[in-house]
């Protein structure tokens, strides 16, 4: 792995539990736009559940809060109307 961790338990407790949800989803057969939402909302919550931490660094609160606007602006492009999915599409594209 790129930081030469070898195995899942030397992982964080958080850090496993968003590698457990990615496995879970990228094991899945087929990938679907449904299984796209509930992926983001189960991250979304995550990400908030973080955010009551108030031993939080300014670093990592400014993680958490570019990962919650990520996975909103994903949600938007798969429930928004189709002019609203393109301005959010070009957004996430300039995040990239």
């Amino acid at each position: 792995m790129k930081r030469g961790i070898k195995d899942v338990s030397e992982l964080s407790e958080e850090e496993r539990g968003t590698f457990e949800n990615w496995k879970a989803v990228l094991s899945e057969e087929n990938v679907t736009v449904e299984k796209i939402k509930e992926f983001c909302l189960l991250q979304i919550g995550m990400v908030e559940a973080q955010f009551k931490n108030l031993d939080n660094t300014a670093e990592k609160n400014g993680r958490l809060i570019l990962l919650h606007s990520v996975y909103s602006s994903i949600l938007g492009a798969i429930d928004g109307p189709a002019e609203q999915r393109k301005a959010l599409e070009k957004h996430l594209t300039t995040l990239l």
